[in-house]
């Protein structure tokens, strides 16, 4: 995460380096008790578990872990600070400065779903509600040459 200019940014981004700490642990107890499902379908309704833009599935020659390593070389790091859709393995990120990221989620089916969106410290809200997400298939393509069958 870039460390940001402005001071009202700099505030958040003090915030969620403590919170991201925690969030595993609120995170599985939300699902337990039924919050994260609620937030997921009060704010994406008709969610199928797993988020859009689908850009193809891991080579067979390829392994999710080796994947990973690949994908951290190129600056991606772990998101600690999302919901985990249903099969995930690895959900990695690339921030785009402060305020937008790049995230990646790979599925234990193979399928790799890509986006990009505001990230949850700059724009918590914003995020939460999917504004400004984005297909970047053609991007995340180029990234993934050679290791994804494309969708």
């Amino acid at each position: 995460m870039v460390y940001p200019p402005a001071f009202r940014d700099r505030v958040k981004y003090w915030f969620w380096m403590v919170y991201s700490r925690f969030y595993p642990l609120i995170r599985t107890v939300s699902y337990r008790l039924g919050i994260g499902e609620f937030f997921i379908n009060y704010f994406e309704p008709g969610h199928t578990g797993r988020q859009e833009f689908l850009v193809g599935t891991l080579h067979p020659s390829r392994t999710a872990r080796d994947l990973a390593f690949y994908l951290v070389e190129k600056g991606f790091g772990n998101h600690f600070v999302a919901w985990k859709d249903s099969g995930e393995l690895v959900s990695l990120r690339k921030t785009s400065g402060f305020a937008r990221q790049y995230h990646l989620r790979i599925f234990k089916d193979g399928e790799i779903r890509c986006h990009y969106e505001y990230t949850p410290e700059c724009h918590p809200f914003l995020h939460m509600i999917r504004v400004g997400f984005e297909d970047r298939s053609p991007e995340f393509k180029d990234i993934l040459q050679g290791w994804i069958l494309p969708a």
